[in-house]
């Protein structure tokens, strides 16, 4: 038994396996269509010169500690 479930595009309730989660290929198209255009962006924050300095330190103290094991 399929349970049905809510298209996040439209809101129509379906119970259609194809596409899920969405109810149909035009559905699926609108969210790819979305990824393709930006429109599901993560904001990210400008890192300094400091922020670059004090990740590379962390990520060679990780590196040399790994290699050591």
């Amino acid at each position: 038994m399929v349970k049905p479930h809510k298209c996040p595009i439209c809101g129509v309730e379906t119970q259609n396996e194809q596409y899920r989660p969405f109810c149909s290929k035009h559905c699926a198209d609108v969210d790819l269509g979305r990824w393709f255009n930006g429109s599901y962006a993560v904001k990210a924050e400008e890192m300094d010169e400091e922020d670059y300095e004090e990740l590379e330190k962390e990520y060679l103290k990780a590196a040399n500690k790994s290699s050591d094991e």
